[in-house]
């Protein structure tokens, strides 16, 4: 059985993640990600799939984020039929997330189209009914139960700890044996809430997460800290914390958090924080459906103690427009929890753009943000910056805490794969990350003892052959 890799995205960059293995003339697609940068590469990027929809057997989504699902529906509306595996709560996760994109892309045409009237207008990749259609393709399998693919493959999905229902995916030839995993976007051990991630069986090949490739994150015991000290000084200043926050498992993590610190006094009890993103306010709610994926004190302080991490006095989640505009109109500080997490598009535009031209306030970075989108130009500390087409000064402190991340550092990557049979191990294929952080981690893989570190080209075939 001949076995082949191409990566279509997410190769030599951090978004857009499309991976095709070619199995004997099927083809099994894993992940189908909105790609996110400049407005017209973006556009033309996730209009125009790089392969045939109609071609492919499978489709595998290892999990809901964005970068991930986001272009499933633009799949199904390019003729693809079959099954789309994941586990039940990426499941429930990716609706929430390919729902809320529709409903982004419809607005900010329509807003673009009645305010700046003669500028070029990129019409919605998909509408709300498209998420429908493509939801109708879901089959749920949970972690470590053995399936069948139409290419003969047996697929097995394993935690990876990265979000909610997170998986890292395994496919296995069962004549001769060969296995191929994919890590998806590789958790840290020791989150908060999700559990950490699973152990991989002995591999031939892996393909894997190397956002984090080049960094060392801060120790996850400085969090709740360093966290603090932040809203600390700000509110001395009377000013706001301004925090982009991708919708699902970054959110959740900031409120646990902060209930810690409101709980041991570290912080004003009367500060009021706001989750400015129906699409995070849902999220929470299904964090609280799927406490199978809870690490065990999380799951104990439902079941046993009915403590709800996710609710307590001050914390405030927004739905109705007319409330979020209100946040702004505040004299007193806040904190506004917003998406997107990159700042790209929903409600945090709206916050950066009342907020960061005052000294008194902090934008506080707490996740990845990938080229050339507003959330990097903040985090390089751009002196100005556009938002709704105006140029904006940027005045207020930026801020970045490296403990919040949820992607693997290359020291966690590192053991990762240390743990694995490098006997076995003939290749790693490093996806999901900048040229820089590839190199720096292939470096590192290599003084580990793997034998060959591979850096995928988009649109190039590699063989994957046992």
């Amino acid at each position: 059985m001949k076995i082949s890799l191409t990566s279509f995205g997410a190769a030599k960059e951090v978004t857009g993640s499309k991976h095709l293995f070619n199995v004997n003339g099927f083809s099994t697609l894993i992940d189908c990600g909105m790609f996110q940068g400049r407005r017209e590469e973006t556009y033309q990027k996730n209009i125009n799939l790089p392969f045939d929809p109609a071609s492919l057997s499978d489709v595998i989504l290892s999990h809901g984020h964005f970068d991930h699902c986001g272009n499933l529906p633009g799949l199904i509306k390019g003729g693809y039929h079959g099954n789309i595996y994941c586990t039940p709560a990426t499941r429930d996760i990716a609706n929430l997330i390919m729902m809320d994109s529709a409903h982004i892309m419809a607005k900010d045409y329509e807003w673009l189209r009645k305010k700046e009237p003669g500028k070029k207008l990129y019409p919605p990749i998909y509408e709300s009914r498209d998420v429908l259609d493509t939801l109708d393709h879901f089959v749920n399998f949970n972690y470590n139960r053995s399936f069948r693919l139409e290419s003969g493959l047996r697929c097995q999905l394993y935690d990876a700890g990265h979000i909610l229902g997170s998986s890292m995916v395994v496919l296995e030839d069962p004549d001769s044996g060969c296995r191929t995993a994919f890590t998806g976007d590789l958790g840290r051990p020791g989150m908060p809430i999700i559990n950490d991630p699973d152990q991989l069986p002995p591999v031939d090949n892996l393909i894997c997460d190397s956002t984090y490739g080049n960094r060392l994150h801060d120790p996850l015991e400085d969090a709740q800290r360093q966290l603090g000290e932040v809203i600390q000084e700000t509110v001395k200043k009377g000013g706001n914390v301004i925090i982009p926050a991708f919708a699902v498992g970054r959110t959740q993590e900031l409120i646990y958090f902060l209930h810690l610190l409101k709980d041991a006094g570290t912080i004003p009890a009367d500060l009021e924080i706001f989750v400015d993103s129906p699409m995070a306010t849902n999220a929470t709610s299904i964090f609280r459906v799927h406490q199978e994926c809870y690490r065990e004190k999380v799951h104990q302080a439902f079941l046993e103690h009915n403590k709800n991490p996710f609710g307590f006095e001050g914390l405030r989640y927004v739905m109705d427009v007319n409330e979020s505009k209100q946040i702004n109109q505040r004299r007193k500080p806040c904190i506004i929890i917003s998406s997107s997490g990159m700042c790209e598009a929903g409600r945090i535009l709206h916050h950066l753009k009342n907020n960061i031209g005052d000294k008194r306030n902090t934008v506080l970075i707490v996740g990845f943000m990938a080229a050339h989108t507003l959330g990097r130009k903040i985090a390089d500390r751009q002196p100005e910056v556009s938002i709704f087409g105006n140029k904006h000064p940027l005045r207020a402190r930026v801020k970045i805490l490296n403990t919040f991340s949820a992607h693997a550092d290359y020291q966690d990557i590192s053991d990762f794969v240390g743990r694995m049979d490098l006997q076995r191990l003939k290749k790693v294929f490093l996806v999901h990350g900048e040229e820089e952080a590839i190199d720096h981690l292939g470096g590192v893989l290599k003084d580990r003892g793997v034998k060959q570190v591979v850096a995928p080209e988009p649109g190039v075939e590699y063989s994957l052959d046992a």
